[in-house]
C-alpha cells in the first residue's frame, strides 16, 4: 500500500512539474532574423534547401521566449510534438521567409522542428503551434529589415557599413533599437548576420528591449552579397 501510494505521489509531482513548465510565464520575445549571405560566408559554408535557393532577403531564425535577467526558459514541454499538419497552409511561406541552410539539403521540417520544441512549448501560454508560426512571418514583413536597411542606403553589395548607421536605420524604421550580431569571414572580416528585435508576449508588437543580446561586432561590419 505504501509502495502504491508513493509511486502515485510521485506520478503527481511530475504531473504538476510538467503543467508548471509548460504554463510558466516570460517576459518578452527576441524575433531572430539572419543574412543568408553572412550564414553561408564562412569556413562551414551552407547548404541551400531543396527548394531552391532562397531570396536575397533576412530569413528568420526564430522567436525566442526570454526574461529580463538574461536567461530563457527552453524544451518546456516534451508532450507538444512538432506536428506539419497544423501548419499545411503555411509551408510556403516558411519556405520562403524562415528556411534552412544547414547541410545536407533538406527541406525546412528539422529546422521548424527545433524551434518550436526548444522555443515554441515555452511560449503555450500565449501562443498554439500555428499562432506560434503565423506570429513570425508576420513580425519579419512588419520589419521589413532590408527594405528599411536599403533606405538608409546600406545595401548587400559586399560593402563595409558603420555599425551605428545599420543600428539607426533599423531604428527609423521600427521605432525600436535592435541587437546586432556578427560572424567572421573567411578573410577575418566582421559581418552582419544576425538582427535582434524585441517583441511582447504576445508576439504582435516590437518593444523596447528589457535587455540586450550580447554580441560583438567591430565598428564597421560587411554587408555581404547573397
Amino acid at each position: 500500500m505504501k509502495l502504491q501510494f508513493s509511486i502515485f505521489t510521485k506520478l503527481l509531482i511530475i504531473q504538476y512539474l510538467s503543467i508548471l513548465c509548460v504554463s510558466q510565464d516570460f517576459d518578452f520575445f527576441y524575433f531572430v532574423q539572419q543574412w543568408p549571405g553572412s550564414y553561408c560566408d564562412t569556413k562551414q559554408s551552407c547548404c541551400y534547401p531543396k527548394s531552391g535557393k532562397p531570396a536575397a532577403d533576412f530569413g528568420i531564425h526564430g522567436l525566442w521566449p526570454e526574461y529580463k535577467d538574461g536567461s530563457y526558459p527552453s524544451n518546456c514541454d516534451p508532450d507538444s510534438v512538432f506536428e506539419k499538419s497544423q501548419i499545411s497552409d503555411l509551408i510556403s511561406d516558411l519556405r520562403q521567409n524562415w528556411p534552412t541552410l544547414s547541410c545536407p539539403s533538406n527541406d525546412g521540417t528539422k529546422f521548424w522542428t527545433h524551434e518550436w520544441v526548444k522555443h515554441g512549448t515555452c511560449a503555450e501560454s500565449e501562443l498554439d503551434q500555428r499562432e506560434y508560426f503565423e506570429a513570425a512571418l508576420k513580425l519579419k514583413e512588419k520589419a521589413n529589415l532590408l527594405q528599411a536597411l536599403k533606405n538608409a542606403g546600406i545595401k548587400p553589395d559586399d560593402g563595409f557599413y558603420e555599425l551605428e548607421s545599420i543600428i539607426a536605420a533599423i531604428k527609423e524604421a521600427t521605432g525600436f533599437t535592435p541587437g546586432i550580431e556578427c560572424n567572421v569571414d573567411p578573410e577575418h572580416n566582421s559581418q552582419l548576420y544576425q538582427i535582434y528585435m524585441c517583441v511582447d508576449t504576445s508576439a504582435s508588437e516590437f518593444i523596447q528591449c528589457p535587455k540586450q543580446p550580447r554580441k560583438k561586432c567591430a565598428s564597421t561590419v560587411q554587408f555581404p552579397r547573397f
